[in-house]
């Protein structure tokens, strides 16, 4: 299957290729030249690793051995064989994204990740080591870091935000073991961590740097395509309650900052998985509600240090496939991002908007309204939800309260409660004592709900990567590894 770039500048490559590129060589996000024909009915009644290794296969058929890289990802690491359970929480159903290895939605799709490059360095017969460049506003580097954790020909840099992360998070990264792995953090915020990312593969291109790169964010094909397959689950989860007969659609509501989660759920749509409304939910940092709401993306804004530190982002990076997904159009695509790029915002064709309006709802949630909705959601429900969570809970509500639809609701649960245990416990009505550690035992005492074993172990692990550095020094950092 061939991939081309969103901004179309560039010849296409394989689907093999685009996996090991991870960024186009023009600046634009890989996507397929056409979506993959697909039987979304076969795809349903399987079990949760053969949905996997269709979905996988289909999209990046150069890959061989699907099924035995998709056994090798996820066998034995969730706690769970289905590994996203969906569970009836009152009125709606939350989607559990958080049983995997780091207890965040991101294992779903990084612990496939490495699996797909590693096959994809032998298919194309890749003998020099790759470089693997990651920014994350949280979660994706933990998770990121184990995955490729001493996979052989590939070494992994994570930059995250100082200070922009919970402390859970941070000690999750910096106490990573592995030989191939390397943390630092960056003064700024996850924007700047994103943008130097970027700005490291243009320098690696246009001066010729020694650098083989590739990248664990949702702007590679091969980690965003694995997060389709919780969408397939899900649906199969009520179907089997018997709430939807084969057919019937269902609504999503998704907590994302970067855009790249709820995508999954648009390229599940296009499959043909029955999905009524897409629902975006942000925190204060509203970039995207406005988006959706108005066609102007304007990221001249403060962004806000929130309770749901993975949303805090301005710059939507997978927000340009959606463009391209719904324009067919990459000279308009080009156009937008270099507006973006040169002047900080751009206006979507009206024609354009409201497409994007037919397929997706959006509104926002900030710390306030989280924390009320944590607390009704565990008053009512008995389901502890962290904050991201929240911000999905509350937005599906105010769809429902406003437009009257009754199509069953799924929120995705993107992370565990356990790794906001400060937030959730001010939430619940208690005062959170002691560092966050010490949290995690008296959340747990509060409300009975087990705390995953991979962050319980985190107290005792001594932090390894002590690296803080300048926005402006990121490609001197990654030169000197």
């Amino acid at each position: 299957m061939q991939y081309h770039s969103t901004r179309g500048l560039f010849p296409e490559v394989d689907s093999a290729q685009a996996v090991l590129n991870g960024l186009a060589t023009d600046g634009g996000l890989y996507l397929p030249a056409q979506i993959p024909d697909f039987c979304w009915e076969e795809c349903v009644k399987s079990d949760t690793l053969s949905m996997a290794e269709m979905l996988l296969s289909a999209f990046l058929p150069d890959i061989p051995d699907m099924g035995a890289l998709v056994k090798k990802a996820y066998t034995g690491k969730f706690e769970t064989e289905d590994l996203t359970p969906t569970v009836p929480a009152g009125e709606f159903y939350v989607l559990e994204l958080f049983r995997g290895p780091t207890s965040a939605f991101k294992d779903v799709a990084l612990s496939m990740l490495p699996q797909l490059m590693t096959a994809a360095r032998a298919v194309k017969g890749e003998k020099e080591d790759i470089l693997i460049l990651t920014a994350t506003s949280g979660d994706t580097g933990k998770a990121a870091l184990e995955g490729f954790k001493d996979v052989d020909g590939i070494r992994i840099c994570v930059f995250y935000p100082h200070g922009g992360v919970s402390d859970v998070q941070r000690r999750q990264m910096v106490s990573q073991e592995g030989k191939n792995v390397t943390v630092c953090a960056v003064r700024g915020n996850f924007d700047d961590a994103q943008t130097g990312v970027k700005n490291i593969f243009t320098a690696a291109r246009e001066q010729n740097l020694p650098l083989n790169l590739s990248s664990a964010n949702s702007i590679n094909i091969g980690r965003l395509v694995p997060q389709v397959t919780y969408y397939f689950k899900a649906y199969r989860d009520i179907l089997d309650a018997g709430k939807i007969q084969m057919g019937e659609e269902v609504n999503f509501s998704v907590p994302t900052g970067n855009f790249g989660d709820i995508l999954a759920g648009y390229l599940a749509k296009r499959l043909g998985l029955p999905v009524g409304k897409l629902i975006c939910a942000s925190n204060a940092n509203n970039v995207l509600t406005d988006f959706i709401q108005t066609g102007v993306y304007d990221r001249r804004r403060t962004l806000y240090k929130t309770e749901s530190p993975s949303m805090d982002i301005l710059v939507s990076s997978n927000l340009e496939r959606l463009l391209y997904l719904m324009s067919d159009d990459c000279n308009l695509v080009a156009k937008l991002m270099n507006d973006l790029n040169s002047q900080g915002h751009y206006q979507v064709p009206e024609a354009l908007l409201e497409e994007i309006q037919r397929q997706f709802w959006a509104g926002w949630c900030d710390d306030a309204r989280g924390a009320e909705t944590i607390a009704k959601v565990w008053k009512e429900n008995g389901y502890l939800c962290d904050t991201h969570t929240a911000s999905g809970w509350a937005v599906a509500q105010d769809y429902v309260n406003q437009t009257g639809d009754d199509r069953p609701m799924i929120v995705l649960s993107t992370a565990s409660p356990y790794k906001f245990p400060a937030a959730v416990l001010s939430a619940i009505g208690e005062t959170a004592n002691g560092d966050e550690f010490d949290q995690l035992e008296q959340l747990n005492a509060v409300t009975g709900v087990a705390i995953p074993k991979n962050l319980a172990a985190l107290r005792t692990k001594p932090e390894l990567h002590k690296s803080v550095i300048d926005k402006d020094k990121m490609l001197d950092f990654v030169l000197a590894l």
